[in-house]
């Protein structure tokens, strides 16, 4: 059989090439204007809750809600912006003032300054509660990661902290700290890092909002939207990464914050979790001599989500406790 000319594979090469060309930039055409217009749209949709304050350089996002004192702060879990507070918010404003706030790079605030450690962003709370003429005392309320935050801000202004709730909080033996970072752990970071900047070319071309509109969740509607609007946007995910990357410094913070002393501290553990928790979170406990765990039952680590009520009832808790205190 005759065989075909080098000519004529190197002409067909050149035509698959050209149309596999084509057909990636017609998908990559079709997902950034996807993303364009349901960017634009979801935009409308969803207004700023609250308002922008200047903390020097940078401003965050905070969000206020009821009247009276002392004002209940919360702060969220790594990747949740404010609007993850929606569920227990408003009942909590029935009795006193309540504030959620963006951390840098989350929902409607600036990125801020690296590293994203809980120092740093004790720090950063501080201007944005001064800078926003909301005075102390405050009841703190972290969930997750937020937890660090709280604890750090309670070592750093204690005078300013009058009861505390962590929301299955993080737990500084859940990162115990090594000598020095392992080769695996270099290269997780390593590849952390590289999504952190791929991550921007994904979610202009529409990936990463088609990735997370494959896992339906059991929020409410308008909630469930609202949040993925924020989350997709580049800074977010950034900003989570470097939170993430700075956990083993931010869990060293927190060993150095000090204890709770004799101030009202609730610690919600989620019930549905793994084998051990339930006794890290006592732990937890033990930072105050008026410290209390409750199980929370049918919720796992997402408590806020999942059983936003029980989040309420123990800031009601903390809040009778300390204004009994000074009644």
């Amino acid at each position: 059989m005759k065989q075909p000319a080098p000519g004529r594979w190197k002409r067909w090469i050149r035509r698959l090439l050209t149309v596999g060309i084509m057909i990636i930039c017609i998908a990559a055409l079709a997902g950034a204007t996807y993303e364009f217009v349901s960017g634009r749209r979801d935009a409308r949709r969803f207004p700023q809750e609250g308002r922008s304050v200047d903390i020097g350089g940078f401003r965050l996002n905070i969000h206020c809600a009821g009247q009276g004192g002392p004002a209940v702060i919360l702060d969220s879990g790594l990747g949740i912006p404010a609007m993850g507070w929606d569920l227990v918010q408003p009942d909590v404003a029935r009795f006193t003032q309540v504030c959620s706030y963006d951390r840098a790079g989350y929902g409607w605030s600036d990125p801020g300054p690296l590293p994203r450690t809980s120092l740093e962003i004790a720090k950063e709370l501080h201007r944005l509660l001064h800078n926003a003429g909301i005075p102390p005392p405050y009841i703190l309320v972290g969930h997750s990661f937020g937890g660090f935050n709280a604890l750090v801000f309670n070592g750093q202004y204690a005078s300013e902290v009058a009861g505390m709730v962590l929301v299955d909080s993080s737990q500084v033996d859940e990162h115990t700290p090594s000598p020095a970072m392992t080769a695996g752990e270099k290269k997780e970071d390593a590849e952390t890092r590289l999504l952190a900047r791929l991550y921007p070319a994904l979610f202009h071309l529409g990936v990463a909002r088609w990735y997370l509109a494959r896992d339906p969740t059991p929020l409410p509607e308008h909630l469930d939207a609202g949040l993925r609007y924020l989350i997709l946007q580049p800074k977010h995910f950034r900003a989570m990464v470097e939170e993430n990357l700075s956990s083993a410094e931010s869990s060293e913070q927190v060993r150095e914050s000090g204890n709770f002393g004799d101030k009202p501290l609730i610690v919600l553990t989620a019930g549905v979790s793994r084998p051990g928790h339930a006794q890290l979170q006592r732990k937890l406990v033990q930072l105050s001599t008026r410290g209390q765990q409750i199980i929370v039952e049918k919720s796992a680590h997402l408590i806020p989500f999942e059983q936003p009520q029980a989040v309420g009832n123990a800031i009601r808790s903390v809040f009778d406790a300390v204004t009994g205190a000074h009644r």
